[in-house]
């Protein structure tokens, strides 16, 4: 495994403010461990449906060139119909010089995005997911803490499910204007992003690589014994009073989806991480099949004097990752 790296043990000592230990006990080996979730018998017919209907969703494209913050890529706010007919607004942007190598969909945080991705060599689509930013809508949160929650009674109605196929609908909206890169489609995402792409990846196989960083969603029966600052937390309350979520977070568990990749995934998981417990990335990682790749970084969501020369060195293995 090529980009693979060492993390830090228990020996080394990180200061922080929370009134847990946020790597929860596990040193690497621990986490390496971790297994995935086999999920429900139906897991995959849910979201092979999910799929098809969101396929058949017209997009009703609009694009609009707009001013560029960088001077050596076009800019576009982009708007498209996913799931259910809700309208997803993001950006688009192509780089006007050099040879592009690949078309890429970008997701983001838990935090949403107010502004589009750059990606070397790549014309990028940056949709905001649901309820966030340009997708905003009065019916669904576009709040980390309330968007967790909402439509949780039910696995047809749970927000993450149209986040996921949101992606979908982005890489539609991508390859219609450029379908010439309909070979080389290829996924980023972080921390949400990184769950939702794990849960989106198994069933397009328009994409053919992907990158998942400290993804989150990874083997929730885990998660929910685990303290956080992060959205988890506000599930593992729910679930205190509700047990019963268990039954539709199983159908949006990323590690149990992350069975059913077969692209080759580089996965960034973080061994101290306060947000998105480890164990939980790590079982997204852990699911999948080869081929995979993993680069451990020290933390997650949390700053630390190695986080300048990791997120160097994670575009180092990017470059070289997208092209190889």
């Amino acid at each position: 495994m090529p980009f693979r790296r060492p993390g830090y043990t228990h020996d080394s000592v990180m200061t922080h403010p929370f009134p847990f230990d946020p790597t929860y006990g596990y040193d690497e080996a621990r986490l390496l461990r971790v297994p995935a979730p086999v999920g429900p018998d139906d897991f995959a017919e849910f979201w092979t449906r999910t799929y098809e209907e969101t396929r058949a969703v017209p997009l009703a494209l609009e694009r609009r060139r707009i001013e560029s913050p960088q001077s050596d890529f076009k800019v576009y706010e982009i708007e498209f119909d996913s799931l259910g007919g809700v309208r997803i607004g993001g950006w688009l942007t192509v780089p006007k010089q050099g040879t592009i190598t690949h078309g890429m969909v970008v997701g983001h945080g838990y935090g949403g995005r107010t502004e589009p991705a750059f990606e070397k060599g790549a014309v990028a689509i940056s949709p905001c997911a649901r309820g966030f930013n340009r997708s905003a809508t009065p019916d669904i949160p576009g709040e980390a803490f309330r968007h967790v929650l909402h439509g949780i009674k039910n696995r047809e109605t749970y927000s993450h499910r149209g986040s996921a196929a949101d992606l979908w609908s982005a890489a539609s909206a991508l390859l219609e204007f450029y379908p010439d890169l309909a070979s080389r489609l290829h996924y980023a995402g972080v921390s949400f992003g990184g769950g939702m792409g794990a849960l989106a990846l198994p069933w397009d196989d328009r994409f053919h690589k992907a990158f998942l960083q400290v993804p989150s969603f990874g083997n929730h029966p885990l998660r929910v014994q685990l303290p956080c600052v992060g959205s988890g937390e506000v599930v593992r309350s729910y679930h205190r009073r509700h047990p019963e979520v268990m039954e539709v977070l199983a159908y949006f568990d990323a590690a149990t989806a992350a069975r059913w990749i077969k692209i080759p995934v580089l996965v960034a998981p973080a061994l101290f991480d306060p947000a998105v417990p480890p164990p939980g990335q790590f079982a997204v990682y852990n699911g999948l099949g080869e081929p995979k790749e993993l680069f451990v970084h020290q933390t997650g969501h949390f700053p630390s004097p190695t986080e300048e020369p990791e997120i160097r060195e994670v575009q180092a293995c990017l470059d070289r990752w997208w092209i190889s």
